[in-house]
């Protein structure tokens, strides 16, 4: 029985990832990500510079070295544009690797957006940005680490021996755009509230090892709002939501940190400690409904309940997240999901314009 649970947990996941019709890659500590969440973020900060890293690694209690792993590192800044108004520009770069034949994909993105006040005066106003970004991708799978019915031996063992399998490609290179939208209001230095969208994939390009067959990436759709309200005392919430469509596919993300202020909150002197609490869901879409000729199962059922954690000082940001898993996997699984690390690094500059932006 426990070798049919781990069986069914590799099929499940490593399906889901070799599918063009999967998901993209996710973080749960998305606020701490805001380049992979929408190209509208790039530039929006309370610095002149911006460099974040993130790392992700998933299913290592059951897949061991074979566990899924993703990092990011991501560099942006803003320029003043006449008295209120900002350019955005920045570069990220993320790789993924996902089970037994190390599916990799391998990301370079530059971004760029426009920040225009809409209204407020100073250090309470409102804020229209747009953003696109444009990149380039390579994936790859080793093909000679898979296993096929002609190699097994008829008693539940594996024999080897050649698949006769042939595959004309392992490994091929696509462009790729997106475009986002951003509101965000600034009421003090310590309280904002935004909402955005993005727009991924625009071009859907082919994601077929066999350069003969189309398979087009399904465009992804991100609607996303958070904030921060810290009132007038030293402790406050910052809630933050995002939900992602794409294809057959719909994940959302939602929750909130409670912070604790260990300074003043000043611009130039934050140090702060968050704990938080959130809950990701996900439909039973599966990346076989389209081939089968049938309708995905649009029930909406809980994957995991996140906790996470940061501790900002000054110009770090250190955050740590770990996903429990509530799913049907658990049984495999254990509740084992994955854990998270982020870091932020804000150069500061000299900014005299007294003009604020949400925290990321």
């Amino acid at each position: 029985m426990k070798q049919l649970k781990t069986f069914l947990l590799l099929f499940a996941v490593t399906f889901s990832y070799l599918s063009v019709q999967a998901q993209d890659i996710h973080f749960s500590q998305f606020y701490m990500s805001p380049m992979n969440l929408n190209p509208a973020l790039t530039g929006v900060m309370n610095s002149q510079v911006r460099v974040v890293g993130n790392y992700r690694n998933q299913w290592a209690s059951v897949l061991k070295s074979n566990a899924f792993s993703t990092y990011s590192a991501s560099y942006d800044q803003k320029i003043p544009v006449g008295r209120y108004d900002y350019f955005g520009i920045g570069g990220t770069f993320w790789g993924d690797k996902a089970g037994q034949l190390d599916f990799k994909t391998l990301t370079a993105k530059l971004s760029a957006s426009y920040s225009k006040r809409m209204g407020g005066y100073r250090s309470k106003s409102h804020y229209l940005v747009v953003g696109a970004e444009a990149g380039i991708a390579q994936r790859s799978i080793d093909f000679t680490r898979a296993q096929w019915a002609s190699q097994h031996d008829g008693e539940g063992g594996f024999a080897g021996g050649p698949s006769g399998e042939n595959f004309s490609s392992d490994n091929f290179i696509f462009p790729d755009f997106s475009a986002g939208l951003l509101w965000f209001t600034v009421f003090n230095e310590r309280s904002s509230f935004y909402v955005g969208g993005a727009f991924s994939h625009l071009n859907r390009a082919n994601q077929s090892f066999n350069p003969e067959t189309d398979l087009p990436l399904y465009s992804k759709f991100t609607v996303h709002a958070g904030g921060e309200f810290m009132g007038g005392g030293k402790i406050g919430l910052v809630p933050g939501v995002v939900a992602l469509f794409q294809g057959p596919s719909f994940e959302l993300n939602a929750g909130t940190s409670l912070k604790f202020l260990l300074s003043n909150g000043r611009r130039g002197d934050n140090q702060s400690f968050q704990l938080g609490l959130w809950a990701r869901l996900a439909n039973r879409a599966s990346p076989f409904d389209e081939l089968a000729g049938t309708q995905p199962d649009v029930t909406i059922w809980a994957d995991a309940i996140i906790v996470s954690t940061r501790f900002d000082y000054n110009n770090f940001g250190l955050g740590f997240s770990y996903d429990l898993n509530v799913s049907d996997l658990s049984r495999a699984s254990n509740g084992n999901g994955a854990f998270e690390f982020s870091i932020i690094y804000n150069i500061m500059g000299e900014e005299k314009r007294d003009v604020y932006c949400p925290n990321f």
